[in-house]
């Protein structure tokens, strides 16, 4: 069983789009860990705010598979395949981490845990011990390290239920 984490964001029908994207997860995987809500700001474009956790799992699917899977889930609830990148979206469902698979060509790591508040912040608030495969830095000490003031995150009272 690898230890898997999931990004989710959506800036269009905010709160129904997260409670569905984390029915349409637990139905597939089961039991979640599931990080606080946070808003922020689009990044790459200008347009409305998203809202962002982390969720963690356990699956037997390899990175790639688990990838289609999650593709699967983002088409299941409106999200066309043909979606630019820096737009708006129904929902959005990314492979942070697989245990610890170092792999570019999936981009696992995900690069943005990195560079965007509002993955680094849920992620560390799942798994504040846990080493990033690269750097190997925990992502608590990441996130403390990170310049808060490059993007705000507003955390949001609890929307799942």
């Amino acid at each position: 069983m690898a230890l898997v984490f999931v990004g989710i964001g959506t800036s269009i029908n905010r709160e129904n789009n997260v409670r569905l994207a984390i029915q349409a997860l637990q139905a597939e995987f089961g039991v979640l860990q599931i990080s606080p809500v946070y808003e922020s700001e689009a990044v790459g474009f200008k347009g409305a705010n998203f809202y962002n956790l982390v969720v963690s799992l356990n699956s037997q699917l390899d990175a790639k598979t688990m990838i289609k899977k999650l593709k699967k889930i983002e088409k299941q609830q409106g999200r066309t395949e043909k979606t630019i990148k820096f737009s708006p979206r129904t929902l959005d469902l990314d492979l942070l981490l697989h245990d610890q698979l170092i792999d570019a060509e999936i981009d696992v790591p995900r690069a943005e845990i990195l560079k965007n508040a509002f993955v680094l912040q849920p992620l560390s608030e799942l798994a504040p011990q846990l080493k990033h495969p690269i750097s190997q830095e925990i992502y608590q000490a990441l996130w403390d390290k990170f310049p808060k003031q490059q993007q705000k995150l507003w955390q949001i009272d609890a929307i799942i239920n």
